[in-house]
């Protein structure tokens, strides 16, 4: 989606480097409407001396500048202006990036993957791990590499969709945001079947409740594409991709190049805050495409952004 206020974490590694291209493409490559914050450690805390301390903080905060005149230069000619380059500090680099997100008004949260990340895949580090259990804003992850080849544009969004409250509310904003956008919607239900079990009563029974699944989930994909409510006229499809585990049924969706994957947060976290539930951090863990994590809502806002309420 394109959003007017895009907040890019930036550290001088390939996760920087990723998610600032993702940034600039939720930002509709205008360098205006991205932010670039780098978060950066407080000084010493223990008592010391007075000059090493001072001595200390002016090099953290020399390497956080340093950061983001290297963003600014990658991302230079992406588009017209430049992106507001702001310093946090904070322990947590999730913490920091929420509190600038806060204070700056920013609709989207955009990361990178650690380095220990496979190319092509995401990998949930401390910074990940911090602000998909608390932010404000929806939280969008860049796959390992995504800065090397970015796509031009967003070619199709996706929501994985089980029925819920908060996945409901996620298909709504999804379609308002494709229908900005031009491009289609696509609803996608994971069935994953119970391992095989032994004896043929318990096989027998382990069928009938999958192909009762599947029957609930085709009537749920159903009510959801022609469901009222759904801002704009996308192109809404909806798919149903089954294997023995979820990066095995994601792996059989078929992807375009430049598809975006949504999933809604827990439907058992907390308001207006990001909370990744277990079978979200599996989609997560398995995607080989960006997935943005939507906070949740008491109910759909027809803004298409959550309220940005300070706690």
């Amino acid at each position: 989606m394109r959003y007017a206020n895009v907040l890019a974490g930036y550290t001088p590694d390939r996760g920087g480097r990723d998610a600032l291209a993702l940034g600039a493409l939720l930002a509709g490559h205008d360098s205006r409407t991205l932010t670039v914050a780098a978060i950066r450690p407080p000084g010493w805390t223990t008592p010391g001396s007075a000059r090493v301390d001072a001595e200390w903080t002016r090099y953290l905060r020399e390497r956080a500048e340093e950061a983001l005149e290297e963003a600014a230069g990658l991302v230079s000619g992406d588009g017209p202006g430049e992106p507001e380059r702001i310093i946090g500090v904070d322990r947590g680099s999730g913490h920091g990036l929420a509190a600038v997100a806060r204070r700056s008004g920013a609709e989207v949260i955009v990361i990178g993957s650690p380095p220990r990340a496979a190319r092509g895949r995401i990998a949930v580090g401390s910074t990940a791990d911090q602000l998909l259990h608390s932010s404000p804003v929806p939280v969008a992850l860049a796959t390992a590499g995504y800065g090397e080849r970015p796509p031009p544009a967003i070619d199709r969004l996706t929501v994985a969709y089980r029925r819920s409250p908060g996945c409901d509310a996620a298909v709504r904003l999804a379609a308002a945001g494709a229908a900005r956008l031009g491009v289609p919607l696509r609803l996608l239900t994971l069935v994953v079947p119970r391992p095989a079990v032994r004896g043929a009563r318990r096989a027998a029974l382990e069928e009938d409740m999958l192909r009762r699944s599947r029957e609930q989930y085709t009537e749920d994909l159903a009510l959801a594409v022609r469901g009222p409510g759904l801002p704009g006229s996308p192109e809404v499809t909806a798919e149903m991709a089954e294997a023995r585990n979820v990066g095995a049924a994601l792996a059989s969706a078929g992807w375009l190049p430049g598809e975006l994957l949504i999933c809604a947060s827990s439907d058992s976290g907390p308001l207006r805050r990001v909370f990744l539930g277990d079978t979200s951090l599996k989609i997560v863990r398995s995607a080989t495409r960006p997935v943005m994590i939507l906070p949740r809502t008491p109910k759909f806002e027809p803004s298409g952004r959550s309220r940005n309420v300070k706690p």
